[in-house]
């Protein structure tokens, strides 16, 4: 990705390969989860949403504003971790989406 992009372009990409490799692994749900589920107060969501629910309903539609409002951006982001754990525990073939994630973090962390 070409470093002359400002870190909201280079989120936007990003944000829009994660939805792409969602997608591709059927991991995309067509159904929100309740409201109830998605006003979750826990890290993740984790009592509440799948990994990949959170990230669909809450981290992506999150991000999106921001970059739309042109606001400031999380400064420390570490969800590869997370991906990572996530993808091992259903068994799938995530390495493209856990890499996706580890250039989230980067580009937020301005470690690109």
């Amino acid at each position: 990705m070409s470093q002359h992009l400002s870190q909201s372009e280079q989120l936007a990409a990003v944000l829009s390969d994660i939805r792409t490799e969602l997608q591709r692994l059927n991991c995309w749900q067509t159904q929100s989860p309740s409201a109830e589920a998605l006003a979750s107060q826990q890290p993740f969501a984790v009592d509440t949403l799948s990994f990949f629910e959170w990230t669909q309903w809450i981290m992506l539609p999150r991000f999106d504003a921001l970059i739309k409002q042109k606001a400031p951006l999380p400064a420390n982001c570490n969800i590869a971790p997370m991906a990572e754990t996530c993808v091992q525990q259903e068994g799938i073939d995530g390495q493209q989406l856990i890499a996706l994630f580890h250039r989230l973090d980067q580009v937020l962390n301005g470690t690109h």
